[in-house]
């Protein structure tokens, strides 16, 4: 039995792994690279200070889907972010949960 949980672990780890794999590439597919990375400031924040700064928030995954969506400004600092027409509120939303993943 615990042969089969252990095996079950295994592939839901690599799963996830894919899955993250997955989403930074999407992230690069949607032009989000541009200007974000996941541990450094680029023109943008960097998607570790993200997570960091939205961390607990009950509304922070909705919140960031309409800012990938639509855009916004201000809570960086000047520089605008602007609308990503190209990304779809799907797409929106599983950038937004791997992004409030990223340590």
């Amino acid at each position: 039995m615990k042969r089969i949980l252990m095996v079950g672990a295994v592939v839901v780890s690599a799963f996830a792994s894919q899955a993250a794999l997955a989403n930074a590439d999407l992230a690069k597919a949607k032009n989000c690279m541009a200007c974000h990375a996941v541990a450094n400031k680029l023109v943008g924040p960097a998607y570790k200070d993200v997570a960091a700064k939205y961390a607990g928030q009950k509304d922070a995954e909705t919140k960031l889907v309409q800012k990938v969506l639509k855009g916004g400004s201000g809570t960086w600092g000047a520089i605008p972010m602007p609308a990503n027409p190209q990304v779809s509120e799907a797409e929106a939303r599983t950038l937004v949960k791997w992004i409030l993943t990223q340590k």
